[in-house]
């Protein structure tokens, strides 16, 4: 017994030999690629309903069918449990919204996935106050330990020596952010991306200086990493770059951050507090029937209403889904006016359109782009569709999708169109403020700590937006669309 353990222990001493980590089983082997990640912003996130997403998440998923294996998403508190995880031989990868530092110890890099702007965050009055880095003397800056902005900070440390630097552990950015807001912290380093999800409920949140040095984020590998599982990646992340699939995630998960101005904010939050309580069961019933998110529904006809049930356009569209009387009537609503009518048939109008759109269209461009056949047509958009194609532009994606549309009022391209001249930037407006609206409710909805912020204490601009008016008079009218 004693020679048994003895042989083992001295087969497993010298199948780890001393300073190396210990070798996660490859991945074909194990029949799973283990990534460690975090819930973030960019990352890795969780629906209230258990559906996963994020940014990475979405092209590792994508990395996982190239592989022809699952992508299991081994979820960590903080950035340096992730790495340790790596260190450990406990993952085969670390992907968390990690800036590429080639100085970190144990680690191998993935060539860089997309571009980071590293800034230094601050309320007001101080960011009035701070116009150069000399202006950061004397105050205390707060930084995520273990990442590269910690790195980063210290350029302006050795030029700053009244600097003071407080590394945090543990906690993430979007708490971070809202203990800025808060005025529980002075002064804060994160990323542009976290700042501009946080500033959408935040606004009092402002960028006061660039980080000069060159960020990026990549993807971590322990040292003894498979070759076969480094050059595959290499490869995926380059052909990612050139087939515009990073471009497409991105602007899934930021596109539309910066699309609402404070003034829309505000008034979005405070008619979230006040109206939208009473509507919320009849949106969750009118999503049940047609397997729609009941907050997609919400987000549509808050652009459409501002959630007000009498509202009429001079178009002559009406209720709280401003419905035309034709769509209303094939969608079964005898009156438009009656909130839980509205609501029922207006899921069904979208759902229609949803289900119209050609079944090579992915989501979440669906959804998108019926949002935007909600506003301008089927048909509209399916010309829409055919002029992107002859452009050489990919009509499954909504990135796509969104430049092309305005082209449809211009003469040289409507004339293609069956359906005449239509007014297409429009259908880009409604669409991109849905989806922000969209992002709003699913994050204060969210299970994670990250996503979920609380309703901030807003006050009213003194000219608040009439209701059911502010987006009419800053883009024109968006409730007008010929019926299908």
């Amino acid at each position: 017994m004693r020679l048994l353990v003895l042989m083992t222990t001295v087969l497993l001493l010298t199948g780890c030999p001393r300073g190396e980590p210990p070798a996660i089983i490859d991945f074909e082997t194990l029949g799973e690629l283990r990534v460690a990640t975090r819930v973030d912003t960019v990352a890795y996130r969780e629906t209230p309903e258990g559906e996963t997403g994020g940014f990475e998440h979405d092209l590792l998923v994508e990395l996982g069918s190239e592989l022809q294996i699952p992508v299991r998403f081994m979820v960590y508190q903080s950035t340096a449990q992730v790495l340790n995880a790596v260190r450990r031989g406990d993952a085969h990868m670390a992907a968390a919204g990690l800036g590429l530092n080639p100085h970190r110890k144990g680690i191998l890099w993935s060539p860089p996935v997309r571009q980071m702007e590293l800034v230094i965050a601050a309320t007001e009055p101080l960011a009035s106050e701070i116009k150069s880095a000399e202006d950061l003397a004397g105050h205390t800056i707060t930084v995520r330990r273990n990442t590269l902005a910690a790195e980063q900070l210290k350029v302006f440390q050795a030029d700053l020596p009244n600097l003071k630097v407080d590394r945090v552990s543990g906690r993430r950015d979007g708490q971070l952010l809202n203990d800025l807001a808060d005025g529980k912290l002075t002064l804060l380093v994160t990323d542009s991306v976290h700042l501009s999800a946080a500033a959408v409920l935040r606004p009092e949140l402002k960028a006061v200086i660039t980080l000069p040095n060159h960020a990026e984020m990549a993807w971590a590998f322990p040292t003894n990493a498979s070759p076969k599982l480094l050059d595959t990646v290499s490869r995926f992340i380059e052909q990612a770059h050139e087939d515009n699939l990073i471009e497409r995630l991105e602007d899934r998960y930021f596109g539309h951050i910066e699309r609402l101005s404070q003034v829309d904010i505000a008034a979005f939050v405070d008619r979230m507090q006040t109206r939208l309580p009473r509507f919320i069961p009849m949106f969750k019933d009118a999503a049940a029937d047609t397997d729609t998110d009941w907050r997609l529904l919400a987000a549509i006809a808050y652009q459409e209403s501002q959630w007000d049930p009498l509202a009429v356009s001079f178009t002559g569209v009406r209720g709280l889904m401003m419905l035309t009387d034709d769509t209303a009537r094939r969608m079964g609503v005898r009156d438009r006016l009656d909130p839980a009518q509205s609501i029922l048939g207006g899921a069904k109008y979208y759902a229609l359109m949803r289900e119209s759109i050609d079944e090579d269209v992915p989501e979440p461009d669906r959804s998108w782009m019926a949002v935007a056949a909600y506003n301008l047509g089927l048909g509209h958009l399916r010309g829409a569709r055919q002029i992107a194609n002859s452009l050489k532009r990919d009509n499954t994606a909504w990135v796509s999708m969104r430049a092309v549309l305005p082209l449809l009022s211009k003469p040289s391209f409507a004339r293609r169109l069956k359906a005449g001249r239509a007014r297409g930037g429009e259908a880009v407006i409604m669409t991109e403020n849905v989806r922000a609206f969209y992002d709003i409710l699913q994050r204060m909805d969210s299970p994670n700590a990250e996503e979920a912020l609380p309703l901030p204490q807003i006050r009213m601009p003194l000219e608040t937006p009439a209701p059911g008016g502010f987006l009419d008079q800053a883009f024109g009218t968006s409730t007008s669309r010929p019926p299908m």
